[in-house]
C-alpha cells in the first residue's frame, strides 16, 4: 500500500489548510502554559506573623513586642509569639519590655489565634485562605505535586483513549475537563477539595496536550509537522506561560485569578467546527469515506482539485490484513544495550524535569518583582525552543544535549558564589540555567525517539516520559528545601544536571543515521564492550547502507 504522505502529497506542504491547522492547534496549547505554573501565584506565601487578638489585655508597648525578632535581624518570626499570658501579667504590673523584662527569657508559644498576612503583594492566596504555613507549610508543595500526579495519570490513559475514540473527540473532552475543573476550583471550600480538583485539572491538561500534538502531526505534512512539533506547540506553550504573570499582576485575589485563567479555555471550544478529525485515525478505523471527505475539503481550501479516487479500498483492506509482531514493556530490558539506553533515558528525563519545573516554580523566591521574574522565566523559553530547533537540524544530538545541560547546571552552581548585593547577576544566572534546561527539554523528545527502534519506540518514549512525570512530582520539594537554605535547591539541581550532561555523552549518536527498526539495529552505547553476533553485524551494515530520507520522520513523532 502507498504511504499516507504519498497519497495526500497533492495537497502540498504549507497551504492555507495546513497553516490553519498549525495555528489553531498551537493556540489550543496556550492554556496548558499557565495551568500548572499558576500555582506560583495561587499558592504564593506572603509575609506573615502570629495574630495577637484584640481581646488580649495588652498595653501598646507589649502588643508591639509580642512577636519576637529572629536572630537580631529585622525579620519577624512567622510561627511563634511570646506567651500572651506572661505578657498580660507584665502589662498589668506596668513593666516595660526590654527595660524591666528581658524578652529572651520569655517563653514562646505557637500561633494559637492564627496569622496576619501582608497584603502588599497578594490580597489572598490559598495559603492565606486555609493557613498553609508553619506546621502545615508542607501542604503547599503537595498541592503542586498532586497536579503533576494528575499529569502522570493522564499520560497513562490519554493515548489509549485517543486511539479508541479519536483524536478530535479526546482533544475537546479534555479541554472541557481542564476548563471545567479549573472553574470548580474557584468555589473550593477547603484545601482538600482544591487539591483533588487540581489532580483532575492535571489529567485534562496533559491529555489535551497529547491529543493536540498527535492530531497536528497526523494531519500536517512532513515539513509542517517538524515545525509544529518543535516550534509550534512549544512557543505557544511559552506564550501561555508569559500570559500568566500579566493577568496575575492585575488580579491579586486568588479566586478571581483562577476564574480569569479559566476563561481562555472557553475560547477554544468554537474550534470544534474548524479542527477536523485525523484522516489517519479514520483510516485505521476503516472509515474511508469520512477520511476522504476531510482530504477533499482540505484540497478545496488549498484551491486544489484532488484525484477522482484518493484512498483505494483494496489498499486499505491489504493494510488491515497485515499482522504486526507484538512487543511488551519487557523488550526495553531485553538486551544489554537497550537496557542501558532505557536506564540512561529515565535518568535524563527525570533530571531535566526536576530542573525545568523546579526553576519555574522557584521564581517567587528570586530577588525583585515576582511578576517580572515569572514573565522572564516564560520569555526565556522562546529563544531556547528556537535554538533547540536549530541544533536538531544541524548538529549531533548528544553533544547538543550535553552542552545545553552543562550550561544549565553549571550556572546554577555558580549562583552561590555571587555576592549578596548582586541580585541582577544571580537572577540572570537562574534565567540562563532555565534557558539551558528548557533547550534540553525540547531536544530530548526527538533524541530519545531516535534511539529506540520502531518496534518499541512508543513504549521507550512513554517510559521516559513517565520518568519525567515523576521528576515533576518531586520538583516542588526541591523548591521547598530553599526554606532551609536559599542555595540548596540550586546546588542539588545544578549538580544533578551537570552529572546528567556527562552521562549523556555515553549515549549513542543518532544524527545522520536512519531510524532503527529492530532492537538489533540500535546504535551502541559508548564505553560498553559487546560480543559481535551475526544478527547485529548484518543490521549494522544495513544501517550504513540505508538512506537518510527516513531520518526526518522522527521529528514528527517526538511524543
Amino acid at each position: 500500500m502507498r504511504d499516507y504522505d504519498e497519497v495526500t502529497a497533492f495537497l502540498g506542504e504549507w497551504g492555507p489548510f495546513q497553516r490553519l491547522i498549525f495555528f489553531v492547534l498551537s493556540a489550543s496549547i496556550i492554556p496548558n502554559g499557565f495551568n500548572g505554573i499558576s500555582v506560583v501565584f495561587l499558592a504564593a506565601v506572603p509575609e506573615h506573623h502570629c495574630r495577637v487578638p484584640a481581646s488580649a489585655n495588652l498595653s501598646s508597648e507589649w502588643r508591639n513586642h509580642s512577636i519576637p525578632l529572629q536572630d537580631s535581624s529585622e525579620l519577624v518570626r512567622q510561627c511563634r509569639r511570646y506567651r500572651l499570658a506572661a505578657l498580660t501579667n507584665f502589662s498589668a504590673q506596668g513593666l516595660l519590655p526590654g527595660r524591666d523584662v528581658n524578652l529572651s527569657q520569655v517563653e514562646l508559644e505557637p500561633c494559637l489565634d492564627g496569622w496576619e498576612y501582608s497584603q502588599d503583594t497578594y490580597l489572598t492566596t490559598i495559603i492565606t485562605e486555609w493557613d498553609l504555613v508553619c506546621e502545615d507549610d508542607w501542604k503547599a508543595p503537595l498541592t503542586t505535586s498532586l497536579f503533576f500526579v494528575g499529569v502522570l495519570i493522564g499520560s497513562f490513559i490519554s493515548g489509549q483513549l485517543s486511539d479508541k475514540f479519536g483524536r478530535k473527540n479526546i482533544l475537546f473532552v479534555t479541554m472541557g475537563m481542564q476548563t471545567g475543573f479549573s472553574f470548580l476550583q474557584v468555589f473550593a471550600t477547603s484545601y482538600e477539595m482544591f487539591s483533588v480538583l487540581f489532580v483532575l485539572v492535571g489529567m485534562g491538561q496533559i491529555s489535551n496536550y497529547v491529543a493536540a500534538f498527535v492530531l497536528g502531526t497526523e494531519i500536517l505534512g512532513k515539513s509542517g509537522r517538524i515545525i509544529f512539533s518543535t516550534l509550534g506547540v512549544c512557543i505557544f506553550y511559552a506564550i501561555g506561560y508569559m500570559f500568566l504573570p500579566l493577568v496575575a499582576y492585575f488580579i491579586r485575589e486568588w479566586r478571581m485569578l483562577m476564574l480569569a485563567l479559566t476563561l481562555p479555555g472557553l475560547l477554544c471550544f468554537p474550534l470544534w467546527w474548524v479542527i477536523p478529525e485525523s484522516p489517519r485515525w479514520l483510516l485505521s478505523q476503516g472509515r474511508l469515506k469520512e477520511a476522504e471527505a476531510i482530504i477533499r475539503k482540505a484540497a478545496k481550501i488549498n484551491g486544489i482539485v484532488g484525484p477522482p479516487i484518493i484512498f483505494d479500498p483494496m489498499e486499505l483492506q491489504d493494510l488491515h490484513s497485515r499482522k504486526q509482531q507484538s512487543h511488551s514493556i519487557l523488550d526495553l530490558l531485553r538486551t544489554q544495550n537497550i537496557r542501558i539506553v532505557t536506564i540512561m533515558s529515565i535518568i535524563l528525563w527525570m533530571t531535566i524535569s526536576v530542573g525545568y519545573f523546579g526553576l519555574s516554580l522557584d521564581t517567587p523566591n528570586l530577588h525583585g518583582d515576582n511578576y517580572v521574574n515569572c514573565f522572564l522565566s516564560g520569555l526565556i523559553e522562546v529563544p531556547a525552543y528556537v535554538i533547540a530547533w536549530l541544533l536538531l537540524q544541524n548538529l549531533p544530538r548528544r553533544y547538543s544535549m550535553s552542552a545545553a545541560l552543562f550550561l544549565g547546571g553549571s550556572v546554577l552552581l555558580f549562583i552561590q558564589l555571587v555576592p549578596p548585593g548582586l541580585y541582577i547577576l544571580s537572577n540572570g544566572l537562574v534565567m540562563i540555567g532555565k534557558f539551558g534546561i528548557t533547550c534540553a527539554f525540547a531536544m530530548v523528545y526527538v533524541y530519545t525517539a531516535e534511539l529506540y527502534p520502531t518496534v518499541v519506540r512508543n513504549m521507550g518514549v512513554g517510559a521516559s516520559s513517565m520518568a519525567s512525570r515523576l521528576g515533576s512530582i518531586l520538583s516542588p520539594y526541591f523548591v521547598y528545601l530553599g526554606a532551609y537554605d536559599r542555595f540548596l535547591p540550586y546546588i542539588l539541581m545544578g549538580s544533578l544536571t551537570v552529572l546528567t550532561a556527562i552521562l549523556t555523552l555515553f549515549l549513542p549518536e543518532s544524527f545522520g543515521f536512519p531510524l532503527p527498526d529492530t532492537i538489533d539495529q540500535m546504535l551502541r552505547v559508548k564505553g560498553i564492550k559487546y560480543r559481535q553476533t551475526p544478527s547485529s553485524s548484518s543490521s549494522d551494515s544495513t544501517i550504513l547502507k540505508e538512506g537518510e530520507e527516513r531520518h526526518a520522520v522522527i521529528k514528527s513523532t517526538a511524543l
